[in-house]
């Protein structure tokens, strides 16, 4: 057995977006502004995903859910990176790393699931209509969402029990603004949890993306039948915002985990972080209440009722 330089681990010094010190106020100010809009909007999606009566149906349950989700995904990540822009050396305790390794992969892997939930749910509802309150039920969607978050639990605490065990040979220098697994097992001593991650985090994504591309394919062949341009435009509208968070989420978690782990594409990895931890998040709540009504106007009788006197 290869006994070469493993050493215990006691902190990582996290290498962060860029070593260009005259860049860390700028990018400091930016992803900061990013952040509290992210909260203040997916946090408004919460609240009124909850007090609006209208809102309360299987669209906005999981909606709810999704911001909730945002909230915390984003806060996995982004307090730490702010910290260390201004931190002389940017340490993480081996214990907060290996929490923020098992929080990111939680949430990340319970939001790619909800995605497909809600993918069932758009389908249902463009598809058969008539029966949708039948179909997706409280029992259902309620089920569709707990099942979300126990199978991102799992599948987070699978690579979390077997890095925590991982003997490490290289350096403690992790080439990331935060602890993400990939170029945490590039400082281990053994290459079989990256053949893990490939397998299990591969199929999980590739498993969630094919069955809501599947569920598009269904409802654009729905959708070509109907010959009303109106009608198709109306129905098409109801699935527009899930399907521009689809393509976000998926583009980038395909691209950054599913492919083999090489020194180039761990730079390249850090780019795409910033867009699914700091960008996404952002965007969702702005690209849902732009094309909805609804929301619009729970916005709207919301903004009425803190103007009101008394």
């Amino acid at each position: 057995m290869d006994q070469r330089n493993e050493t215990l681990v006691a902190e990582f010094l996290l290498l962060g977006l860029t070593n260009l010190s005259h860049l860390q106020p700028f990018l400091f100010g930016i992803i900061l502004i990013v952040y509290i809009i992210n909260m203040l909007g997916n946090l408004t999606i919460v609240v009124i995903a909850i007090i609006e009566p209208r809102l309360h149906t299987p669209m906005y349950f999981f909606l709810g859910n999704l911001s909730f989700l945002d909230i915390c995904f984003s806060s996995v990540a982004v307090p730490k990176m702010l910290v260390n822009f201004l931190a002389q050396e940017p340490t993480i305790s081996f214990a907060g790393c290996i929490a923020q390794l098992h929080f990111f992969h939680f949430l990340g892997s319970t939001e790619v699931l909800l995605l497909t939930a809600m993918s069932y749910d758009r389908y249902v509802a463009i598809c058969n209509p008539l029966r949708y309150t039948t179909i997706i039920n409280c029992r259902v969607y309620v089920s569709l969402a707990s099942s979300s978050w126990l199978m991102g639990f799992l599948h987070s605490m699978l690579h979390t029990v077997m890095t925590c065990r991982l003997p490490f040979c290289a350096s403690n220098e992790i080439k990331h603004f935060f602890c993400d697994i990939k170029p945490i097992l590039r400082l281990a001593c053994t290459h079989l949890n990256e053949l893990l991650l490939s397998v299990v985090t591969g199929s999980l994504v590739m498993a969630s993306f094919l069955m809501t591309v599947l569920s598009y394919i269904y409802i654009s062949t729905f959708l070509l039948r109907i010959r009303s341009q109106e009608g198709r435009r109306r129905a098409f509208s109801t699935c527009a915002a899930h399907l521009t968070v689809v393509v976000m989420l998926y583009g980038t978690a395909l691209f950054t985990y599913v492919r083999p782990t090489t020194e180039a594409s761990l730079e390249e990895d850090r780019v795409a972080a910033v867009l699914f931890t700091v960008v996404t998040p952002m965007l969702n709540p702005i690209i849902y209440t732009l094309r909805n009504e609804d929301v619009k106007r729970a916005l709207e009788k919301a903004k009425k009722r803190c103007l009101l006197p008394g």
